[in-house]
């Protein structure tokens, strides 16, 4: 894979790679419109979407950083954005052009004082694997294998300028209006500098590692803090595939079902016992080894679960609560959902919209075990969610509604579903870690 010797880090530069992509969108849509004269409507569309998903999947990758993690992001909102782009901003989980050697060196340096062949026996300095933050790198020491985690130069400092240029896009798309949508933003720039900050992903990895040693099948690596530091971090390298690369080739069901289990209870422990959760669930964090257990990576992406959203939340899990008119709207109040300032077609639009996707979302939880490989379960939630996308009354609405903490929660939900199916899971006990 070519590598890459810079990374755009100051505003301006940053700001001129995104102008000059947008260039290029624009061309795509003069070619769309000439395509139209000539094919049909949904041929021109394909290709505009396809076009525009790899110029602007291209411009993302070389910037890195936040940029290309809200693309990450959103590659699993696979009811939201076209397939071409679920397929492009896919690849930011982890296949990214890395970083040249020497580069990699003159980072190492910067982040540790001192080289990296000056505390490892050896140091490979060509990357195994890059993603969105950082690329990693195997080492030696003391006849252990490792693997080193460096984050790329000027990420943590252009957070906040990255996210500035994107809102309007990510406003536009969601339909988000009012003055206190900045909260969502927040959110997001808050937990981007969580993650970049590895002194506290060392700590959370730490913390999760002996937390969640029980849970039987489960894997973790041990943590080095004295190979590691705020922007590099150190731990055994595991040996294992992608999770996509084992369900892309097992045809063995009890191996499925058997890492289902494990993936399952690691996070239903996580968010009932714990009241935190790992939220960052793509196939690129975890990895399946020999013994067809489940190794879990990569914890700079941690929620922390308040109570008061916790209890409601949940709450709207039970099929009683659900059909029950005046608790179920009375949640969707605390849950933020439902605002005082709603005109009655808001209250009902938003009422019925969400009791419908409710009602599907948590069959799970309505039985002791369910099965994730079923196909017309997952081909509803894509319709539902396609429905509401096209809806020309949700568009008119003002869609700046729901607590802060939907952002990762969902986001690990729909994560952590689309996993469980990609394993096809079958007889997955549902509530061994639940405490309501």
């Amino acid at each position: 894979m070519k590598t890459i010797d810079s990374i755009p880090t100051s505003k301006i530069q940053r700001a001129t790679k995104l102008v000059s992509t947008g260039a290029k969108v624009g061309v795509n849509y003069l070619k769309y419109y000439g395509d139209k004269l000539v094919n049909t409507e949904a041929d021109a569309k394909e290709r505009l979407n396809k076009n525009n998903a790899a110029d602007i999947y291209d411009g993302l990758k070389q910037l890195k950083g936040s940029a290309l993690k809200v693309a990450q992001m959103l590659s699993m909102e696979k009811s939201i954005l076209p397939q071409a782009y679920v397929e492009k901003f896919s690849l930011a989980q982890f296949s990214v052009p890395p970083l040249s050697p020497p580069l990699v060196i003159k980072t190492f340096k910067k982040y540790f004082g001192k080289s990296p062949h000056d505390i490892f026996d050896t140091f490979n300095a060509t990357s195994v694997n890059a993603a969105s933050i950082g690329q990693v790198h195997i080492a030696e020491k003391k006849g252990k294998k490792l693997a080193v985690k460096i984050q790329y130069p000027g990420v943590a400092e252009s957070i906040a300028s990255d996210l500035a240029m994107v809102k309007p896009i990510a406003m536009s798309m969601f339909n988000i209006k009012g003055k206190d949508s900045d909260k969502y933003f927040k959110e997001v720039e808050n937990k981007l500098v969580e993650e970049t900050n590895y002194i506290l992903e060392m700590k959370q990895s730490q913390d999760i590692t002996k937390d969640c040693a029980h849970i039987p099948n489960l894997v973790f690596p041990k943590y080095y803090e004295k190979y590691s530091s705020e922007r590099i971090i150190t731990m055994d390298y595991m040996h294992g595939e992608h999770l996509s690369e084992f369900t892309a080739h097992n045809t063995n069901s009890k191996k499925s079902n058997k890492i289902g289990q494990a993936l399952w209870d690691f996070y239903m422990f996580q968010i009932h016992n714990l009241k935190k959760v790992h939220a960052d669930p793509h196939p690129g964090n975890f990895l399946v080894n020999k013994d067809a257990q489940l190794i879990a990576l990569d914890f700079g992406c941690m929620k922390t679960i308040p109570v008061e959203f916790y209890v409601p939340y949940f709450e709207l899990a039970k099929p009683e609560n659900i059909s029950n008119k005046n608790y179920f709207v009375d949640k969707l109040y605390q849950l933020e959902i439902l605002r005082e300032d709603d005109t009655k077609e808001e209250l009902d639009f938003f009422t019925e919209m969400f009791h419908e996707m409710l009602s599907l979302f948590t069959q799970p939880f309505h039985n002791d075990t369910f099965d994730f490989s079923d196909a017309d379960f997952f081909a509803k939630i894509a319709a539902l969610g396609e429905r509401y996308s096209k809806n020309t009354d949700l568009k008119k609405m003002n869609g700046n509604r729901g607590s802060k903490h939907f952002i990762y929660i969902n986001r690990t939900f729909f994560g952590l579903y689309n996993l469980m199916f990609d394993l096809k899971a079958k007889n997955i006990k549902i509530n061994n870690y639940l405490q309501l």
